[in-house]
């Protein structure tokens, strides 16, 4: 039985064209090797520098057998996207144990990727990285770069959607009326026109997938890490979904994340520090409201029973005694726990505790 709880870390992102990105960037970034683009004419080096652990791309069964070369692949990705504002590709990060062996990692990552992506007709380059910050710190992690048009039987690319024609409650296909031939509408081409809605034409946009994905993820590494006897046990929730009075911290990047190693101070890592203080003083605050209760409980329980014995009122010089006391206590505890004045005046700590 595991004893120590891990959140899990996991990021999904789209690579967006509007945003200036590209998917060869990425995979150059990954896969730490120097790729160029057909599409922009750019060579692209990775700027940071993070020990590469395993790269791979694994295919389904129907795409062509050149697209096992990284540069082939996502120059034909880029290729086949028009326009400005194309989504190129989906990214997946996420945090790995680090007291798994590389060979276990590239096991476990190989078989994660073939049954949550591949199988489903995505292609997948990904790869391992295991990087160490200044205090010795590690953080073995993946990288998944995945196309997101889907294939046809021929390896060619297919529509990202598709037609759907609205049917009636018997099944059939619904006529566009026109308002004022009271007649069904045709095209120049003098076809028949039928009300339909375009939908995509897979399930890989749904927003459930990434939490079906980043589920079967924790899952995977707790069955791993059972069998090693590893007892650490990754939650994939979100504090919210359990329920937990607690902030997250943000996703702080890889930029950051280099100038934070250099001791330099970012934004995002300013943020991050600001929610674990906050964390931190919440805690307190729900500590210090713990201990008022059990005080006032136990005062108020001696108060019954001396009215039991005495059969007689608690005077109104009691209460006032009894809420000195907890006043007192109070005070005690801020002084052995250090700043917890801010999280009773600010309505914005005050409104994480439920009581």
């Amino acid at each position: 039985m595991a004893n120590v709880t891990k959140q899990a870390s996991t990021r999904f992102s789209i690579v967006k064209r509007s945003k200036g990105q590209s998917a060869v960037e990425k995979a150059s970034y990954i896969s730490r090797s120097i790729l160029v683009s057909e599409f922009d004419g750019q060579t692209y080096r990775p700027k940071y520098h993070e020990d590469l652990v395993h790269s791979e791309i694994t295919l389904p069964p129907n795409a062509p057998k050149e697209y096992a070369d990284r540069a082939t692949l996502w120059n034909a990705v880029e290729l086949s996207e028009k326009g400005q504002k194309s989504q190129l590709a989906r990214m997946l990060k996420a945090s790995l144990p680090n007291e798994w062996s590389y060979e276990l990692a590239e096991e476990v990552v190989r078989d994660y990727v073939q049954r949550n992506f591949v199988d489903k007709g995505m292609c997948a380059d990904w790869a391992i990285h295991d990087s160490e910050n200044d205090k010795g710190q590690r953080n073995l992690h993946i990288h998944v770069l995945l196309t997101m048009r889907p294939l046809t039987e021929n390896g060619e690319w297919g529509a990202k959607q598709k037609k759907v024609y609205d049917l009636d409650e018997n099944g059939e296909k619904i006529p566009v009326i026109d308002k004022k031939t009271g007649q069904q509408k045709v095209d120049k081409r003098n076809r028949k026109q039928w009300k339909c809605h375009t939908a995509d034409s897979t399930d890989w946009n749904s927003k459930e997938n990434a939490k079906m994905w980043r589920k079967d993820l924790a899952d995977t590494i707790n069955a791993t890490n059972e069998q090693l006897g590893i007892a650490v046990h990754w939650e994939h929730r979100s504090f919210k979904e359990q329920g937990i009075d607690k902030e997250p911290t943000i996703h702080i990047g890889a930029v950051a994340n280099a100038l934070e190693r250099k001791g330099i101070q970012t934004e995002r890592g300013n943020i991050n520090r600001e929610i674990t203080k906050n964390n931190l003083l919440l805690e307190q605050a729900k500590e210090m409201l713990m201990l008022a209760k059990q005080e006032l409980h136990s005062a108020q329980y001696a108060t019954y029973k001396s009215t039991q014995i005495k059969n007689t009122a608690v005077s109104r010089e009691k209460c006032q005694q009894v809420g000195i006391e907890v006043m007192e206590m109070i005070a005690k505890v801020r002084e052995r726990k250090g700043r917890l004045d801010l999280p009773i005046v600010s309505g914005k700590h005050l409104r994480k505790i439920s009581d």
